[in-house]
């Protein structure tokens, strides 16, 4: 951009040359104009700072691939017993940022809702009820079929029925 100034080309003549805007040469232009070559380097740290930790994220997902504390585990003696009776069942979005928060991460549920879809962490539990590792469980039989016919339609005449016409 700058050699082509110099040669005494214009800024549309440049931007079309380039592929580029006339707004985006006309930036470069004056960047080299006021700092010289120091003005055509990458400035660096534009954007908004991330507001958690690599290590943060690493935590909240650590979090969602563990067990929840209060979950229901079957004990070596055939009882079933939660590590933490007052902690949550499963993990939802909400219950992720509030241990999150707990544990000295300031987030949000939207903001674990993204941390977790970027990583295609699954944070929802499976439908436990379609399964049982019940010896004794039967189940409600055969199952619906794939496509249930509906209710036959009756045959449409084309001629109109409105009477009042």
């Amino acid at each position: 951009m700058v050699e082509l100034s110099w040669a005494g080309e214009t800024v549309p003549v440049i931007a079309y040359e380039l592929g580029c805007s006339e707004k985006t040469v006309r930036c470069w232009l004056h960047r080299f104009n006021q700092a010289g070559l120091e003005g055509l380097e990458d400035l660096g740290g534009q954007g908004r700072k991330p507001r958690i930790t690599q290590a943060e994220r690493s935590h909240i997902i650590a979090l969602a691939r563990s067990a929840p504390p209060g979950r229901l585990e079957v004990q070596p003696d055939g009882e079933l017993e939660a590590a933490d009776e007052s902690g949550p069942p499963l993990w939802t979005l909400d219950t992720l940022a509030e241990v999150a928060r707990q544990d000295g991460i300031e987030v949000g549920r939207s903001q674990v809702r993204r941390i977790l879809l970027a990583e295609g962490v699954r944070w929802r539990r499976t439908r436990s009820w379609t399964r049982s590792r019940d010896p004794d469980f039967e189940g409600k039989g055969r199952g619906s079929p794939a496509c249930i016919p509906a209710r036959p339609t009756a045959r449409r005449s084309s001629a109109p029925t409105s009477s009042g016409r």
